[in-house]
């Protein structure tokens, strides 16, 4: 059965590879870069991850969002921790953000029942 998070995981992946191996060396650069910058340091992966989900929410970006979320899930998040940065984030960027809460809450319920089974 697709879900929303297997879809966006293959999607991801699959332009991920187109745009990689695309040849232009600098899309490499730039992956790189991020990658890096989400990897454990002075500061703990999982609070980067919810670092970036708060700046992907105030930014508006969905596929960012379904990343963050993920990835931060990953890292050890909990749904409490994920409602805290939820909640920064509709506090920094305003009711503009609800929208893009609604879709944080459905992926984030999604991908708890795939890790738990259900």
């Amino acid at each position: 059965m697709k879900t929303k998070v297997t879809e966006f995981n293959l999607y991801r992946s699959e332009m991920n590879d187109r745009i990689l191996n695309s040849g232009f060396r600098d899309f490499n650069k730039f992956f790189a870069l991020d990658n890096k910058a989400y990897a454990e340091g002075a500061l703990p992966a999982k609070t980067k991850e919810l670092m970036g989900l708060t700046a992907s929410m105030v930014l508006r970006c969905n596929d960012c969002i379904f990343y963050h979320i993920e990835r931060s899930i990953m890292e050890g998040a909990t749904k409490e921790e994920l409602h805290e940065t939820f909640n920064v984030a509709l506090i920094v960027g305003g009711s503009i953000v609800i929208p893009h809460l609604r879709k944080a809450f459905e992926f984030m319920d999604e991908v708890f029942e795939a890790r738990n089974g259900k």
